[in-house]
């Protein structure tokens, strides 16, 4: 989408000058991210989100090549290693906590990107591709985080390899060739080790790739909006440096506050303990459970205990991919017309029902499995797939939203007590 209001670069300085004739970066910061790129002028602060996670992911990146330099990605020195860089190395444990507890951020991060996409309908036409690399994203962002989590070759890390990928083993014909393609052998070992750091290494880099896909497919039809009423002139755009640089920088600023607090003062608060006991094959955790940002696709996974067709185990790895895999259709299972949930007020409640949902299944997934606890994640895990697949259908077909306003800039009048233009015209 072009914006013919949108101011064009035009370097003043000769050596800027030259610098855009021969390599025009300067104006493609200043278009992306400068006053040459208009964006809605009624963005909220969960439109910070985005730029959160791509700070998120330098953290990691750097972080992360620091930490490369002293790991020892061998299962025989690969815990001693860890706990070296934590004892010895200068800074060493400051790198290891914000690196482990970069990861949670970046996860929380991303997962409130994701809720405000679904809440404003940021998945539907023109923006069909940017929700759909999003999803590509948070997929490469859990293969990574995974093979990240069993690097420091602690019990959980260990077990945690054994029991996820012991799951492919479900899949008939080609589970256990898959499962030993991944671990280099029938357990996890030294090989898996090896392949798992290379592949944590390199994926950051693939996602730092498609964010770049994902932000230029964004500027094609722009941003999105809280209304979900499309840009209709340059009244409803405000640029995008000096406006949103400044409210971002308040949501960098509580970023890194919430960040600090987490690695100064509370750095194993969502780790494991018993990840800080070496690796052991013989000795089996009472009770195995993945990152907190893994606990509800956990639960989904253990809530198919019964064999019927195909056995529960592999149900139970079907669901959930597929629960993820949902959100490639999304664009299309919800047929309304309006993006806004604010105008949606049967969805919006609905919406809040799919919230509590995913919090029910993050406390099974990390709960034992006892009946009681076994049953509540089946009823989650339905509920789950019967929004996507029946009632947001239904609701979007059925439902009578709210009137949208005419423009933003008439949404951002009448939400302040200014005059929008219609009342202007009417008054006339």
């Amino acid at each position: 989408m072009s914006f013919p209001w949108a101011n064009h670069y035009e370097p003043k300085q000769p050596l800027m000058r030259w610098m855009d004739e021969k390599l025009p970066l300067p104006r493609l910061v200043y278009n992306a991210i400068g006053a040459g790129y208009p964006v809605p002028r009624n963005l909220n602060y969960f439109w910070n989100f985005g730029v959160l996670a791509g700070l998120a992911l330098v953290v990691q990146i750097v972080t992360g090549i620091v930490l490369a330099m002293h790991y020892g990605a061998n299962s025989l020195v690969a815990f001693q290693s860890v706990e070296s860089i934590m004892r010895d190395v200068n800074g060493g444990w400051f790198l290891r906590y914000a690196h482990a507890n970069g990861a949670s951020m970046f996860l929380a991060v991303v997962y409130i990107h994701i809720a405000r996409g679904l809440y404003y309908g940021s998945y539907k036409a023109p923006r069909e591709m940017v929700w759909l690399l999003g999803v590509v994203i948070f997929l490469l962002m859990m293969a990574t985080a995974f093979m990240g989590y069993v690097l420091p070759w602690g019990q959980m890390s260990f077990w945690g390899a054994q029991v996820i990928t012991g799951f492919f083993s479900a899949i008939p014909l080609v589970g256990e060739p898959i499962r030993v393609l991944l671990l280099g052998g029938y357990a996890p070992d030294n090989a898996a080790l090896n392949r798992f750091f290379s592949l944590h290494y390199l994926l950051p880099f693939v996602i730092a790739g498609v964010i770049i896909l994902h932000i230029w497919a964004l500027h094609i039809p722009g941003s999105s909006n809280p209304t979900g009423v499309d840009v209709k002139g340059e009244q409803d755009t405000v640029p995008f440096h000096p406006y949103y640089t400044a409210k971002d920088g308040v949501g960098v600023a509580v970023f890194f506050l919430i960040f600090a607090a987490l690695i100064f003062f509370s750095p194993n608060l969502l780790g494991h303990p018993d990840n800080y006991i070496e690796a052991n094959p013989l000795s089996t955790p009472a009770h195995i459970v993945p990152e907190w940002y893994f606990l509800p696709f956990y639960a989904i996974l253990k809530s198919f205990t019964a064999d019927f067709i195909l056995t529960g185990k592999l149900w139970g790895v079907l669901a959930m991919f597929g629960s993820i895999l949902l959100l490639f259709f999304l664009p299309w299972l919800d047929s309304s017309p309006v993006r806004s949930s604010n105008y949606r007020p049967t969805y919006r409640w609905f919406l809040i029902v799919l919230a509590l949902d995913v919090l029910v299944l993050g406390y099974i997934g990390g709960a034992e499995a006892t009946a009681r606890n076994v049953i509540i994640g089946q009823i989650a895990t339905a509920y789950y797939f019967a929004h996507f697949l029946i009632i947001l259908p239904i609701v979007s077909r059925s439902e009578r939203p709210r009137p949208l306003p005419n423009s933003i800039t008439e949404a951002v009048l009448a939400k302040h007590g200014g005059t929008s233009p219609a009342e202007t015209a009417l008054a006339h």
